[in-house]
């Protein structure tokens, strides 16, 4: 089976996080720091290569009313620019309150802000692909 890919697009930094081979749990990746737009499509295109991916989610930064902001149309012209280069289904995901839980489980497993830092991205991106991991196969449940 193929792997998913969930991505949690920053303006400094990009948390990755991988699916077991089976799409049922989502495994955080280290985090990458490209200095372009250009870099970071191809360091996730190496990725999608080494790991079979299939589709890749690109967390949507939406409003708490749901509105789209600055960072939400940089995700989703990220997520274009993905989609014509890497050959691969990309799907938009909301990602509202992501990071703050990564930040909340960090914080609770005792780690130092200075430690938190890079891992808050990557787990971000791990809470991404999980919510769409389960949310697919909720809906395989239902249609079998």
């Amino acid at each position: 089976m193929a792997r998913y890919l969930g991505i949690d697009f920053g303006t400094k930094r990009i948390g990755v996080a991988v699916s077991d081979e089976l799409g049922l749990t989502a495994q955080p990746l280290p985090t990458l720091e490209p200095s372009t737009d250009e870099e970071a499509v191809f360091a996730i295109q190496g990725l999608i290569d080494e790991y079979g991916v299939c589709e890749v989610i690109v967390g949507l930064p939406k409003n708490m009313n749901g509105t789209l902001g600055p960072a939400a149309e940089r995700a989703s012209a990220f997520a274009e620019c993905l989609k014509e280069s890497a050959h691969v289904e990309v799907t938009m995901w909301d990602e509202r309150l992501t990071s703050r839980a990564a930040e909340r489980l960090l914080i609770e497993a005792d780690l130092s802000r200075a430690k938190r830092k890079g891992r808050v991205d990557r787990m971000a991106a791990a809470f991404i692909l999980q919510g769409f991991l389960d949310r697919r196969h909720r809906q395989q449940e239902r249609s079998s």
